[in-house]
């Protein structure tokens, strides 16, 4: 039987799961799925998992665990990012999902996260002839690369993602000036050597990728009347319609913000200061155009499959 692997990333806010089948020289798609875990929802700033995340951890896996048995997997690679990483009960964490569901986990450092987020984007991209700031914004850390000529160039991963962020300066729904200005202020300083890059480097496109990324052009699509195939690698969205959409979240509260065609409900609550970055972003460098990835960490960890070990 042909092999088949599957790739699990494990993300503070969104478990992934990724099955692919090894065909001729290559590897070819044949399953994705998602689940909203948020296993770092209320203990992400104290550097904890908390037992009802863990909880949701297990269930999550062992469902993913019944798909992977179910499709005659012949190789399972879990992946920890941000949540997993920085939190001080890991090693409990990691222990409690190999007893309940048999897998194991590695745990990435930020440079390597970043890494395998560069080799998705760029096989989705096709960055060769372009200098790009890839920006993937999680819910526990957010990865900077500037690739160029298809290469890194530099990179930062920053524990500054969605959920830590939410928790820190969001305490109000719509979410206040003055929290979006605190915000602002601590984005000033924690990206100071992302601006230093931008400035040294120069790269002309912002290229984002994962969940933000996704909806604001999920959102974009479907106002313009724009059909994008579900396997495209790539999908539209251009910087007036980022700022259309930027004002229309921070103005609107949680249940209005889920009327608006496009958003889904695991992104619901963390979009509105993962756009605040976003905006940071733009507001303080000037880019000549925006592209979205749909791939990100889990299939630059299949396009290098050969080259990992696990």
């Amino acid at each position: 039987m042909t092999e088949r692997v599957a790739i699990l990333d494990l993300g503070t806010n969104t478990f992934h799961l990724l099955i692919a089948a090894h065909e001729g020289s290559g590897w070819k798609i044949m399953y994705r799925d998602r689940l909203a875990v948020k296993l770092g929802q209320g203990g992400i700033n104290q550097s904890k998992i908390l037992p009802e995340a863990t909880d949701r951890a297990v269930k999550a896996l062992q469902y993913f665990k019944s798909i992977i048995t179910e499709k005659q997997v012949s190789r399972v690679l879990a992946y920890g990012t941000s949540a997993i990483r920085t939190a001080q009960n890991r090693n409990d964490f990691i222990q409690c999902i190999k007893e309940q569901t048999g897998i194991e986990i590695r745990v990435l450092s930020g440079d390597e996260e970043a890494e395998l987020i560069f080799y998705g984007v760029r096989k989705a991209l096709q960055l060769e002839n372009e200098k790009a700031l890839i920006v993937d914004i999680g819910g526990g850390s957010v990865e900077f690369i500037i690739a160029g000529s298809g290469h890194m160039q530099w990179w930062k991963s920053l524990e500054i993602g969605a959920q830590r962020l939410l928790e820190k300066f969001q305490h109000h729904d719509p979410i206040l000036p003055e929290e979006i200005e605190l915000l602002n202020e601590y984005l000033s300083h924690k990206l100071q050597p992302v601006m230093a890059a931008l400035q040294r480097l120069r790269p002309s496109t912002l290229a984002g990728s994962s969940g933000t990324f996704d909806t604001l052009s999920d959102i974009y699509c479907l106002r313009e009347n724009i059909r994008v195939p579900d396997d495209a690698p790539e999908s539209p969205l251009t910087f007036n319609a980022f700022e259309e959409i930027y004002r229309e979240l921070i103005s609107k509260n949680r249940s209005e913000r889920l009327e608006i065609p496009g958003m889904i409900e695991m992104r619901v609550d963390m979009i509105v200061v993962a756009c605040c970055l976003i905006k940071y972003l733009t507001a303080h460098y000037t880019f000549s155009s925006v592209r979205v990835s749909r791939y990100a960490m889990k299939e630059g960890i299949l396009d290098q499959l050969d080259n990992i070990n696990h």
